[in-house]
């Protein structure tokens, strides 16, 4: 589908997984542009080291460009669109976070649901060829059958970032079963590795250990994560670009039949299908940090989950998808980036 001269459209380009993606798609020889906000969630900085760090593997090969827009800005967002015409769109620019949900609501619903209501809508209106969207394992809520899979029901959102997610999922089935534009959905489980986000427990924790400060550590201990790697995450994306969900070919009664529900839309688990616990993962990174952690144990807090677990067979007989990093080399391989980068 994706050819080296065809143009991908990246939202979020800055972000963790956008700036990882932008750079396999530069070496893969397509030409990008990226968008992001960069706004203040967190430091910017790493967002614009990111960005450098996307320069540095830009060829004569390919072209790469970048502005610093937000998808909520409906006309700046269509003047994009229409100018560079992508035939491919990775929609990965939200609000992150389940806790800061709690507090900044507004956020959330603008960039969220208005945001990604105005990439649909652009997507419509050019005829892309395919979209990909991030979602979350969050959208599976206070469930509590293992592991998590595509079948079960996600109606009960236990934060509003989760329901954010759960209304892009609908929001593009709804896009594509009108409009039949190919598009496809990942439940992003707990992605860590270099250039991550500073909100995120991995980064938290390394942080705190090197510092010899204090970890807060919730409902005492007693959480498991389905930690991913970085790389894992991008193969897994990578691979979907490359296979469009069609209607599957059936004759004209049967279609007459399933056509009001019928929508070239699909929704994958992405994770490592291996949940660790918290303080195992805080272990690991003991070992290659070399300092021991002080630990504060708290109760859960509001939002949170006590375990994620993928079941990825459903993207597995997609895409062959496989993670081959173990929570022991990216761990390693984070630990040497975060001291690199931070300098300690």
């Amino acid at each position: 589908m994706v050819i080296t001269k065809d143009r991908v459209l990246i939202t979020g380009a800055a972000g963790f997984i956008g700036a990882s993606l932008s750079i396999k798609f530069l070496k893969y020889g397509a030409e990008v542009f990226g968008l992001d906000n960069l706004n203040s969630y967190y430091d910017v900085n790493l967002k614009l080291s990111r960005i450098r760090n996307i320069e540095k593997n830009v060829s004569k090969d390919n072209k790469w460009y970048f502005k610093q827009i937000s998808i909520t800005d409906t006309e700046k967002l269509k003047k994009i669109f229409y100018q560079f015409r992508p035939s491919l769109v990775v929609n990965l620019a939200a609000q992150a976070g389940v806790r800061y949900s709690l507090e900044n609501p507004q956020e959330y619903i603008n960039s969220n649901l208005v945001g990604f209501g105005n990439i649909l809508e652009n997507c419509r209106e050019i005829g892309i060829e395919h979209l990909i969207y991030a979602s979350s394992s969050s959208v599976y809520g206070g469930n509590t059958k293992f592991p998590f899979d595509e079948t079960q029901k996600v109606d009960n959102p236990i934060s509003l970032y989760a329901a954010t997610k759960v209304s892009n999922e609908l929001m593009a089935n709804s896009y594509s079963h009108l409009y039949k534009i190919p598009t496809t959905g990942l439940r992003f489980f707990t992605v860590y590795g270099p250039w991550g986000r500073p909100d995120m427990a991995p980064m938290i924790f390394a942080k705190s250990i090197l510092e010899n400060k204090p970890i807060n550590v919730f409902n005492y201990g007693k959480m498991q994560r389905d930690f991913t790697y970085i790389n894992d995450i991008i193969e897994g994306i990578f691979k979907c670009c490359f296979k469009k969900p069609q209607i599957e070919n059936l004759n004209e009664d049967v279609l007459n039949k399933v056509k009001l529900s019928s929508a070239p839309h699909q929704v994958f688990n992405i994770g490592n299908s291996k949940p660790i616990e918290l303080l195992e993962f805080i272990e690991i990174m003991e070992k290659w940090i070399g300092i021991k952690a002080k630990i504060n144990f708290s109760e859960i807090q509001p939002g949170d989950v006590i375990k994620t677990y993928a079941n990825t067979t459903k993207l597995s007989n997609w895409i062959n998808y496989s993670p081959t990093t173990s929570v022991e080399e990216g761990i390693k391989t984070f630990i040497q980036w975060y001291k690199s980068y931070f300098k300690y």
